[in-house]
């Protein structure tokens, strides 16, 4: 629950050129977590060409002969026992097996673009053989749409019941790869537009396609990056750093060191109210902390404080009182402690010691 220091948070100021937002090597932030993605747009994607010919499978002496022009060949997936490639040659150094079944072998070229072979074989002493009809699987149509600020990538295999997955490289620094959409839910990359992203498609017999395309990152300058404390240092933390919908928020001491207790605090969409985004080492999850007012049945307590998923409704905003104290602006309550430890929840009044009054300190501010 408790891990390494994390360096200091940087800012940098983006580039402008005219009207159009430039993020290049220089206005990168020190540190990318100074960024909350909010949307991603892709320019279309262009495909690259298979550059292999002739692909093929045929009986040699107790072998299989592979045959292609600008491509390396590999074996795919689990083969039986003794089956070998060198080169171009399939051997077998087993004995005789009755319904062997098939194998799988992928052409590359010098692009890492391939395509596949299905080899139904025939096993003997000592020897394979083709056993059957030769089936090539490619992919076609790699394609890329735009939706609710994500990117989803699409494309098709000519053996129509293959899974098609899909991995992006060269992204800016803050993206994660997605399949088969690409989100800005949780990403840190400064604003911009980023030539040669790559997107690569392959399907469950190993065959690949890929191309490159341009992606425009929208995203906001984190400068409330930090926790919610109160007067005797214990602040929001979410229990053992639990990432998903539902999980426990907790009062203990925040810290640097310590990516439970990391929150980013954005405008409500109620005026003066806040809703805080768990975000840790800064990286905005895409959970909020929320009184659900008992809506949640595995909540352990009917108002207890837990994250669920962000959106703009009531549960999630929370509203500072002039005494310090926050407000939920669905249930009416107060945030409250209930020790260390404990889950933090919603109740009609303050506690009378003065726990609940809770002040915003920026991650700078926090001890290491």
């Amino acid at each position: 629950m408790r891990f390494s220091r994390k360096g200091a948070l940087g800012i940098a100021t983006p580039v402008l050129l005219g009207s159009v937002l430039v993020a290049g090597a220089a206005a990168l932030p020190a540190n990318a977590k100074s960024w909350q993605d909010t949307a991603l747009a892709a320019g279309q994607v262009q495909v690259a060409t298979f550059a292999g010919a002739g692909l093929a499978a045929a009986n040699g002496d107790g072998v299989i002969k592979l045959s292609g022009t600008g491509v390396t060949w590999s074996l795919h997936g689990t083969v039986p026992l003794g089956v070998t490639l060198s080169g171009t040659t399939i051997s077998y150094s087993g004995d005789a097996v009755t319904n062997a079944g098939s194998i799988v072998v992928d052409a590359a070229d010098s692009t890492g673009t391939a395509q596949a072979l299905e080899i139904p074989i025939a096993l003997g002493s000592k020897s394979i053989q083709v056993g059957g009809t030769v089936v090539k699987v490619s992919l076609s149509a790699l394609a890329d749409a735009n939706l609710a600020g994500t990117v989803k990538f699409s494309a098709t295999s000519s053996k129509s019941n293959d899974t098609v997955n899909f991995a992006e490289t060269s992204l800016p620094t803050g993206l994660t790869s997605g399949n088969p959409v690409l989100t800005y839910v949780g990403g840190t990359a400064a604003p911009g537009t980023y030539g040669g992203v790559v997107v690569t498609a392959t399907d469950a017999d190993g065959a690949s396609l890929h191309g490159t395309f341009g992606l425009t990152v929208q995203a906001n300058a984190v400068s409330d990056y930090g926790d919610l404390v109160n007067p005797y240092g214990n602040g929001f933390d979410v229990f053992q750093q639990a990432k998903h919908a539902g999980a426990k928020v907790v009062g203990w001491t925040p810290t640097q060191a310590d990516p439970a207790t990391h929150f980013i605090r954005n405008n409500g969409a109620h005026s003066g109210a806040y809703q805080f985004e768990y975000a840790p080492n800064g990286s905005g999850s895409g959970l909020c902390v929320s009184d659900p007012g008992g809506g949640w049945k595995s909540d352990p307590l009917r108002d207890g404080l837990i994250l669920t998923v962000c959106n703009t409704g009531p549960f999630q905003q929370f509203i500072p009182q002039s005494n310090g104290t926050l407000r939920n602006l669905a249930t009416g309550l107060y945030v409250n402690p209930n020790g260390t430890g404990s889950q933090l929840r919603g109740a009609a009044n303050p506690v009378s010691w003065g726990g609940s009054k809770y002040s915003w300190k920026n991650y700078t501010d926090l001890p290491g």
